[in-house]
């Protein structure tokens, strides 16, 4: 049995390379613990914790355009709507098989079922 683990996107505005080229399709893969937690101990992070974002899509976005590479400066340049599709998706492809505990509701006693990402939000 396998299952997907790369995810093609398209950037609603899309990167603008040096020559003015516009890269718009790419594609992501899963997040794995260490795409997690290595950036963590990168002083950039360390200093401002919103570098996480960078690194992090610099990691699994795997190909945009035809761009030889994904660096940190592709990620830092992409336009504000642009960031917020991949993290975005990021989200969506990361947590969609996130499991969830039954638990009951202390003062109503609904049941009803957490996801393991509560506490995310």
């Amino acid at each position: 049995m396998s299952f997907q683990t790369e995810f093609e996107f398209e950037l609603p505005r899309g990167y603008i390379d040096q020559n003015g080229e516009v890269h718009k399709k790419g594609v992501m893969r899963l997040a794995t613990a260490a795409d997690e937690i290595l950036p963590l101990r990168d002083p950039r992070v360390q200093q401002n914790a919103g570098y996480l974002t960078v690194i992090l899509l610099t990691r699994v976005v795997t190909k945009l355009g035809t761009l030889p590479m994904i660096s940190n400066q592709v990620i830092e340049n992409l336009f504000t709507v642009d960031l917020a599709f991949l993290q975005d998706m990021y989200q969506r492809i990361n947590m969609q098989d996130v499991p969830a505990y039954k638990t009951t509701c202390p003062h109503c006693g609904k049941k009803f079922d957490l996801p393991l990402d509560f506490l995310e939000g």
